[in-house]
């Protein structure tokens, strides 16, 4: 269980969690994300406390990312399509030619669009569900080792997309990153966080 907890996230920033397994990392992501309910305190966005209405529309701009990704029935572009059926995307457009640019610097070409999605890795469903999330244009993702399950150099890859998409110019985006690679948290944080005792500790960022 988490106690007094207080975190605020402004944009630009590159947030690393660390902390033991079973520490309540995940359970942080989900409460940000109000995807669990907090026994007290409050959850704002933007200075203000979402109403029930309003819910939906912060999920589709704190976006959580589980470590243990799942998609839909059909192929790989069939799910990068399927949020926009949603009320809250329908003003959002799918646009297959930044996704393919997306694949091009993870090593892969369209024809990865026309897998089906029973057939892929692990690792290549947690590629599929960031290029999902990331098209979408949130404002701060919420990734639970987003890595876990790729090789060191498709990692990379990952590391700096995520990068690249906080730092484009005026998008005030920001992220929240779980891992347990005390290297990776060095490569991809401005910012260093590691609950232990139920708490949460600010480190000293090493970039």
């Amino acid at each position: 269980m988490l106690r007094e907890i207080s975190l605020a996230i402004s944009e630009g920033e590159r947030v690393a969690l660390t902390g033991p397994t079973g520490s309540g990392k995940t359970v942080l992501l989900r409460v940000l994300a109000m995807l669990d309910a907090v026994d007290e305190g409050t959850i704002l966005w933007q200075g203000e406390a979402p109403g029930p209405d309003e819910v939906p529309v912060y999920r589709s701009r704190c976006i959580y990312l589980t470590q243990r990704a799942r998609l839909f029935d059909g192929t790989v572009e069939q799910n990068l399509q399927r949020p926009y059926s949603l009320a809250v995307h329908r003003h959002g457009a799918y646009s297959r030619e930044n996704i393919v640019t997306h694949l091009h610097r993870l090593g892969r070409d369209e024809h990865f669009l026309a897998l089906d999605s029973a057939n892929l890795s692990g690792g290549e469903t947690q590629i599929v569900t960031l290029l999902r999330a990331i098209q979408l244009d949130p404002t701060v993702l919420l990734l639970d080792e987003p890595t876990a399950s790729l090789d060191e150099s498709t990692a990379r890859q990952i590391e700096q997309l995520v990068n690249d998409w906080v730092s484009v110019a005026d998008a005030r985006r920001a992220f929240v990153w779980v891992t347990h690679d005390a290297a990776q948290a060095n490569r991809i944080a401005n910012r260093r966080l590691q609950l232990r005792d139920e708490q949460l500790v600010e480190l000293e960022a090493k970039r």
